[in-house]
């Protein structure tokens, strides 16, 4: 649990006043009934009656008592926390670039290499209930494997990748938010360079659609992985904020040497540099993270790290059932003791 607590109604913990207040109350009742009990004829006998041990075991049922009622009131203020918690995702995107940049060496034995490998190694890290599809890219996007449960399928379709020119990372943002929405009727023409087909009479009409807050969606995340800048297709920052808008998280993931390496495909050549400001700048606006991957080590260690996140996901939780359970345990404890002790509750 994270050290640092925040509450929904802090104005009930002024009731915490009343604690000092029972103390004082309990010191005045014991020492009138000491005074009551000077009225007896022989103290030194009441004091042998009732043995060594009664002094502590008087005090431990109102102690009890006392730190309940305080775990309560404290409840009370509806406490939240930051907690880790099982992830509730069900959907992966696996957003690859496989631009002619992929082709570099800078990470051995060479950048798409890496990638296939480090992905594959990934996906069979995930829980068998989440369901994975794999998004490819590069001047153009395309839905290499839908959604689902098969890990063979998915190692397959990774194995299937064809490096082309171009790197519209904007483009792969835009059909991943497609293959999670499939009928939200997200506009792909420029993404896929196919045109959208009309509406047919069976069709049901777009809904309408409102922002949501940034990273609130649970139920998907994209994982995009590229080595380059962008070069065709639409902005990514606004692709960025179409995902935001929408709730999920976009994890980016650069790979390659920051400098930069120039490399020649299908007789021309280029220098292709890492963007990492972009990539950045997309997790950041979707509340989620980046990575920078040099090497295939780091590749394999980010996607490990992705994987814990994805499973496990740190949450702000109102905790203040906790504090109500421990209240109520410690006023049935006292109680008990009370009876056990001396054959009455109070």
């Amino acid at each position: 649990m994270n050290p640092a607590m925040t509450f929904i109604w802090p104005e009930m913990l002024w009731a915490l006043i009343a604690v000092p207040l029972i103390v004082l109350l309990y010191v005045w009742l014991l020492r009138r009934r000491k005074k009551t009990a000077i009225r007896y004829a022989s103290l030194t006998l009441v004091k042998e009656a009732m043995g060594k041990s009664a002094a502590w075991r008087r005090h431990l049922p109102p102690a009890l008592l006392l730190v309940a009622v305080s775990a309560l009131l404290f409840a009370a203020a509806r406490p939240t926390a930051v907690i880790s918690l099982p992830s509730q995702q069900e959907t992966i995107i696996l957003a690859i670039d496989v631009s002619g940049s992929m082709r570099a060496t800078d990470v051995l034995p060479d950048r798409i290499t890496a990638a296939k490998e480090a992905a594959k190694a990934f996906v069979t890290e995930l829980p068998r209930s989440v369901r994975i599809a794999v998004v490819q890219f590069a001047g153009t996007a395309a839905v290499v494997q839908a959604p689902t449960l098969s890990r063979d399928d998915v190692t397959a379709a990774i194995d299937r990748f064809q490096l082309q020119r171009g790197t519209a990372t904007g483009s792969g943002i835009v059909l991943s938010l497609a293959t999670i929405f499939p009928e939200a009727g997200i506009d792909l023409s420029q993404i896929t360079g196919q045109r959208n087909m009309p509406p047919g009479p069976n069709d049901k009409p777009k809904a309408d659609f409102t922002p949501v807050q940034p990273g609130s969606y649970g139920s998907a995340a994209i994982i995009m992985l590229t080595d380059g800048q962008r070069t065709t297709g639409p902005d990514p920052m606004e692709a960025a904020k179409m995902a935001a808008d929408r709730g999920v998280r976009v994890y980016t993931v650069g790979v390659g040497t920051k400098d930069g390496e120039t490399i020649g495909f299908e007789g021309w050549s280029m220098r292709v540099r890492l963007d990492e400001d972009t990539l950045k700048s997309i997790a950041t606006l979707t509340r989620a993270e980046y990575f920078y991957a040099g090497t295939a080590a780091d590749l394999k260690k980010v996607y490990q790290a992705l994987s814990t996140r994805l499973v496990v996901e740190k949450k702000e939780t109102e905790v203040s059932a906790l504090f109500a359970a421990l209240g109520a345990l410690l006023v049935m404890l006292a109680a008990g003791l009370s009876v056990w002790w001396f054959g009455r509750v109070a």
